[in-house]
């Protein structure tokens, strides 16, 4: 038995179902870590199938095929253990599993116990949670196998595992691996992407670390996988209560390895002085396997990382997203009708952040491979152009300051761009129905029909471009828009992916000014963004001498916001919600403070069925109103009506 190991955590951007794929980056992982000298590595949860199966986990031949990968994983780790997730079948229930491979075997499953079921993850709809203290003895293709919850006493060296969920509930498998003198502790994880998140695995993972007396390896899915889930990467080590290692965030690489050399005997000497901890006499279950632990001749390894800040997060994660939707969807690069306002510029503009992140990960040949199906230019210089076709669609109703903006932006982005006027088609369309309903459409009586149809002949003329490039429209509305309807359907939620539809207006513009006067040390700053950030936010569909804005039409940004998190993310009722608003906004006057609440909670209930036909959005804040993954509400109710009538 050695004292000292080298243990590791690999990240991999899996692709759901992709056997051979995952496969390849799997054992590239593998390979990683060799090369690292590391003895014990922890990969994600269900690497082999990809996390984002949805009900092709219910698939018996995904959970054959899996298998069937597994095997030929296994061979390779001689001399090695490695954690690795996949589907089991057992007495015709379906499990999330992690198989533990020793020296070119498998050894046994542990099943995992807490099931991920809320917001974005929906487990139990597939799998069956692990009973605790179970072990029984199973068929699996051509081998019989435990599975359940048992500790791996690996020549004298005990592993045990909590899977993702399983950590970040109270009654933790980890408080059982304490008694029985558990020296280290893998979790193989699929935990999305949000603000502030990662801060808080580095909680469970020193606090498992401290609590347990054990080294603890924490391995995380990377990328976009499936489509909305963004998953951060972020490998973590903890040893004797503390962080020992952190592997990059939101990389670009397919694959990404964070190593420590950990000394277990620190580890037992904690356990030793902790009197209060209860002994298990009798111990969970083991399955003891004899291995050779190689010696580890260096204490070399990574070091913990600084933490990003909110706008640094954002950007990698969007840019990240974006990248490998473009892939993973074989997508012949992005269209965008630039309204020169701010929505439609940071849509925008993270398409010039991912290339200059893509290129700075993976350089150009690297570039070139993960996108093989595009023709890029000889020149990355160049590049922006095939990647992003954005036009200007004018009326007389648009003013030259959102022009000038929208052709400031394009020009700094070096993108694809056109301008033309829609006049001819809105007259068009409005002739005809005045014609048909014998009178004149005016803006005292057809205030939202005459908006209304400004943003949606701009759509046939885009999804054209996009057609035509077999590119991927971008829909440009943001979730403060969402939450209260203020977006016209076909207008400008018309696009395949709605990129900002999780994010609110007040923090976009704020990011925005960031991107403008900060950016990234790989992205600097677009100092043609000032001419978005200058402007109040305005739909530009009434005549100019209106002066339409968006806070007008609605309410401050701000206070919408307020009121949303109050009401959709804290679910209070309207009276609740005035309480909150009254004690943020103390400079407005009651009556205006209750028609705001009014009015929000009011478009709240009349727009569900806007949300429910939004394109898929990037989660990005756990605050997210996509009713597929996040925020369920009725697309018909009462709406309020008694609640509202109270204040």
């Amino acid at each position: 038995m050695s004292d000292t190991i080298r243990v590791g955590a690999g990240c991999l951007n899996q692709i759901p179902l992709d056997w051979s794929g995952n496969r390849r980056r799997i054992l590239e992982a593998i390979s990683q870590a060799r090369a690292a000298h590391v003895s014990v590595l922890c990969l994600p949860e269900l690497a082999i199938t990809g996390y984002g199966c949805e009900d092709q986990f219910l698939s018996h031949e995904v959970a054959e095929r899996a298998w069937a990968s597994l095997t030929k994983i296994a061979i390779e780790t001689q001399e090695m253990v490695v954690a690795v997730g996949l589907p089991v079948w057992v007495k015709n229930a379906v499990y999330n599993a992690v198989a533990v491979l020793v020296d070119g075997e498998i050894r046994g499953l542990v099943a995992k116990k807490n099931l991920a079921g809320d917001g974005l993850h929906y487990e139990p709809r597939w799998f069956h949670a692990w009973p605790d203290g179970i072990i029984v003895e199973d068929r699996f293709g051509d081998h019989t196998l435990p599975i359940g919850d048992p500790i791996f006493k690996i020549d004298g060296i005990r592993i045990g595992l909590e899977v993702c969920e399983d950590a970040w509930v109270a009654d933790r498998p980890g408080r059982l691996f304490a008694g029985s003198g558990v020296d280290i502790i893998l979790n193989p994880s699929a935990s999305h992407f949000a603000f502030g998140k990662q801060e808080v695995r580095e909680q469970f993972v020193v606090e498992g670390s401290r609590a347990f007396g054990a080294a603890y390896v924490y391995a995380n899915l990377l990328g976009n996988e499936a489509g909305r889930a963004i998953y951060d990467g972020g490998g973590l080590i903890a040893s004797a209560g503390k962080i020992a290692a952190e592997g990059p965030r939101l990389s670009f690489q397919e694959t990404t390895l964070v190593y420590q050399t950990i000394d277990i005997e620190r580890n037992r000497l904690h356990q030793a002085r902790t009197v209060s901890r209860q002994i298990d006499v009798q111990g969970l279950s083991e399955i003891n396997v004899p291995f050779q632990w190689p010696e580890v001749t260096r204490w070399d390894g990574h070091a913990p990382v600084p933490p990003m800040s909110k706008e640094e997060e954002f950007t990698r994660a969007m840019a990240l997203a974006y990248f490998d939707y473009l892939r993973k969807s074989w997508s012949g690069g992005f269209v965008v009708s630039l309204s020169g306002g701010a929505d439609s510029a940071a849509v925008s503009t993270f398409v010039k952040i991912m290339l200059d992140l893509a290129l700075h990960d993976l350089g150009e040949d690297g570039v070139r491979k993960r996108l093989p199906h595009l023709d890029l230019p000889a020149e990355t210089a160049d590049w922006m152009k095939p990647l992003l076709f954005c036009a200007y669609q004018g009326t007389k109703n648009s003013g030259d300051t959102t022009r000038h903006a929208a052709r400031a932006v394009a020009g700094a982005l070096d993108c694809d761009y056109a301008e033309w006027e829609v006049d001819e088609l809105v007259e068009s369309y409005e002739s005809t129905v005045e014609t048909v309903l014998g009178r004149q459409l005016s803006w005292e009586k057809d205030d939202i029909t005459r908006q209304n149809i400004q943003a949606r002949v701009r759509a046939p003329g885009i999804w054209m471009f996009a057609n035509i490039r077999n590119a991927l429209l971008l829909a440009t509305s943001n979730r403060s828009e969402a939450a209260v309807g203020y977006a016209t359907m076909d207008g400008d939620t018309s696009g395949g992916l709605s990129p900002i539809a999780g994010i609110d207006k007040h923090y976009l513009r704020q990011w925005l000014r960031w991107m403008e006067t900060e950016g990234l040390p790989e992205s600097p700053p677009i100092k043609a963004l000032s001419h978005i950030n200058v402007q109040n936010p305005t739909a530009e569909l009434r005549p100019q001498a209106d002066k339409q804005t968006d806070e007008d039409d609605l309410m401050p940004y701000p206070v919408l916001d307020t009121l949303e998190r109050a009401a959709i993310r804290d679910k209070k009722g309207p009276g609740a919600a005035l309480k909150v608003i009254r004690a943020v906004y103390p400079q407005y006057e009651e009556d205006q403070l209750i028609d705001w609440t009014k009015k929000f909670y009011q478009l709240w209930c009349r727009n569900q069925w806007k949300r429910e036909r939004y394109a898929v959005s990037f989660h990005v804040d756990d605050q997210n109103l996509d009713p597929k993954t996040w925020c369920r509400f009725p697309i018909l109710s009462a709406g309020f009506a008694e609640e509202l009538a109270e204040l």
